[in-house]
C-alpha cells in the first residue's frame, strides 16, 4: 500500500514538472543571459583553505598510523616510507590550505566592503 502511494506521488510530480516546463504553441522561451563567474568570496576561500588543511592532516595521520602499524609488524622499511609520506601529506595540505586562506585575506584587503 505504502509503496504504491510513493510511486503514484512520484509519477504525479514528474508529470507536473514536465507539463510546467513546456511552452505553449506559438510562444518561444525567453532567452537567458549568461553572467561571468567571479570566483569564490573571501569567506569561501577561507572555508576551502581550512578544508584542505584538515584533509592534509587527516591523510597524514592515516599514513602515519599505517606506518606505525608496519613498524610494529616488523616491516620497518615500509613503515618508515609510510610515515614519511604521511608527513608529506600534512605539509602539502597545510601549504595548499594556507595559500587559499592568504588569497581570501587578500580579497578582504583589496575589497573591504
Amino acid at each position: 500500500m505504502k509503496k504504491s502511494v510513493i510511486v503514484l506521488s512520484a509519477a504525479l510530480l514528474l508529470t507536473a514538472g514536465v507539463a510546467s516546463a513546456q511552452t505553449p504553441a506559438g510562444q518561444t522561451a525567453p532567452t537567458t543571459t549568461t553572467t561571468k563567474h567571479h570566483g569564490k568570496s573571501a569567506a569561501g576561500e577561507y572555508g576551502s583553505g581550512a578544508g584542505d588543511v584538515g584533509k592534509g592532516a587527516a591523510g597524514g595521520a592515516g599514513r602515519t598510523a599505517e606506518g606505525a602499524g608496519d613498524i610494529v609488524t616488523l616491516h620497518p622499511a615500509k613503515g618508515a616510507e609510510n610515515v614519511g609520506k604521511g608527513a608529506g601529506d600534512v605539509g602539502k595540505g597545510a601549504a595548499k590550505g594556507t595559500g587559499k586562506i592568504a588569497k581570501g585575506t587578500g580579497k578582504i584587503i583589496t575589497h573591504p566592503f
